[in-house]
């Protein structure tokens, strides 16, 4: 719960300062949970294990990313994601064991998927679910609009922050 209370947090905060070049749609909140992303294309993973990374508060644990089939052959090709494209950012806490860092209870899992009919926010819907559970926690315009405005960082690379390693 800490964390969801630092993405609450973080949200608030980038609802306050989002660029005005950022418009995020009503409907990008239609973002369903991802039945069975963890059969999807494992992209990466990665540790925030201490508080010197200035998101260790909000996302401190253990990372995985995973592609729908749509979003990792655009990925491989290093081309544009299609509508359809669906990207999950799975967090879990993290603990250190006899000299190994282990996964713990899920914190969140994020959505971020690529449609036509998000035109107003870039083509992306956004969706966070706490948890193992599938409550929607992204509820409100500004949560969408935190979400997107992260993202803004790599629009060049049409919002997503994973790239395909060989």
């Amino acid at each position: 719960m800490k964390a969801i209370r630092m993405v609450a947090t973080l949200v608030v905060t980038a609802a306050l300062i989002v660029p005005a070049s950022i418009a995020v749609a009503g409907d990008a909140l239609d973002v369903g949970y991802p039945e069975g992303y963890r059969d999807w294309t494992h992209v990466k993973s990665m540790v925030i294990f201490s508080d010197k990374h200035p998101l260790f508060g909000a996302f401190g644990g253990i990372h995985h990313v995973y592609a729908n089939d749509m979003a990792t052959k655009a990925l491989k090709a290093k081309k544009p994601l299609p509508s359809g494209s669906a990207i999950v950012f799975d967090l879990l806490e993290i603990s250190e064991s006899s000299g190994a860092y282990v996964e713990g209870a899920r914190k969140f899992v994020a959505v971020m998927e690529y449609n036509d009919k998000y035109k107003k926010s870039s083509g992306w819907g956004w969706q966070v679910f706490a948890g193992d559970t599938k409550d929607a926690q992204l509820g409100t315009l500004a949560d969408q609009v935190a979400c997107a405005t992260c993202h803004e960082e790599v629009k060049s690379a049409q919002f997503v922050f994973s790239e395909w390693r060989k």
